[in-house]
């Protein structure tokens, strides 16, 4: 009799982690994996938007644009209202995709991959229209309008001169849209600007100097007379406008950006996998518990 229930204590002993076991397997319908990747991925890009809307908001505030919003011309091309518009969706689609994989939550999953369906949607779109109208024209019609805005406002707004100092010094080495004599557009920088005294009337600015040996300090006065009759031949500022210069640059790194553009998509067709299968997960887990 001892040795029958030694026998059946030791079978107890060792059947009893095997049920356990099991059981810890019918709960754990949710993969934590999939869970905790999802909101990893998103809390970073939540804190990145979060990042990218203050600098937004502080450089409009910096600028006075919250007490006069009228002062804004071509509110497409602000890059401070720019920051404003791809930080805040950037960090509602962080939000929703973060605490919606940590809470569990199927509605915030839901509207997170439909608010990636639907950004993926709008960008193959934008990218098939681009492709058609390519040869029409209308691109570089878009761009041309939009640095007539910038030459236009250069003096008037800090955030489009800087943006386009940048443009034209270091990335695209570059002057005006098809070549310097674009900046008569400009008040400033117009020839008819020296009946009043503007001293920068029949230049360029700075960023448009081509760069010395050695140069240490940037000359702010380089572009000043250039667009002169009589001026020497040798400006020593850049004749290439940006437009073409911009097109040079897109033909010499295609497939760098054909392959950033991929990958986003890629990222945005994984994140709406992932957070579809995830609230799966959560379904076939509460079916259990009804």
């Amino acid at each position: 009799m001892k040795c029958a229930s030694k026998k059946r204590e030791m079978g107890s002993s060792i059947t009893m982690p095997a049920a356990v076991r099991k059981f810890r397997r019918e709960i754990s319908e949710i993969s934590c994996c999939l869970k905790y990747l999802l909101f990893a991925s998103n809390v970073i890009l939540w804190l990145s938007a979060l990042l990218v809307l203050s600098v937004g908001i502080w450089a409009w505030s910096e600028k006075g644009m919250f007490r006069n919003i009228t002062r804004l011309h071509f509110i497409a091309l602000d890059p401070a209202f720019v920051l404003i518009i791809l930080g805040g969706v950037t960090f509602l689609l962080g939000f929703m995709g973060s605490v919606g994989a940590l809470r569990e939550n199927t509605c915030l999953l839901g509207a997170y991959a439909i608010f990636l369906s639907v950004l993926l949607i709008a960008e193959i779109g934008f990218c098939a229209v681009a492709f058609v109208l390519k040869d029409k024209g209308w691109i570089k019609d878009q761009a041309t309008e939009g640095l007539k805005a910038f030459i236009r406002h250069y003096r008037e707004d800090a955030d489009q001169q800087n943006l386009i100092d940048w443009i034209q010094e270091d990335w695209l080495q570059c002057c005006g849209i098809d070549g310097p004599k674009d900046w008569d557009g400009n008040n400033y920088f117009n020839c008819s600007s020296i009946a009043i005294g503007s001293r920068e009337a029949c230049g360029v600015p700075f960023s448009c100097c081509r760069r010395r040996p050695q140069e240490v300090i940037k000359n702010k006065q380089c572009g000043y007379d250039v667009r002169k009759e009589g001026y020497p031949v040798d400006r020593n500022i850049h004749e290439r406008g940006c437009l073409r210069a911009g097109e040079d640059w897109l033909e010499a790194h295609l497939i760098s950006v054909a392959i950033g553009c991929v990958a986003l998509l890629v990222l945005q067709i994984l994140g709406i996998c992932f957070a579809q299968n995830l609230r799966a997960d959560i379904y076939t887990q509460k079916s259990k518990w009804h």
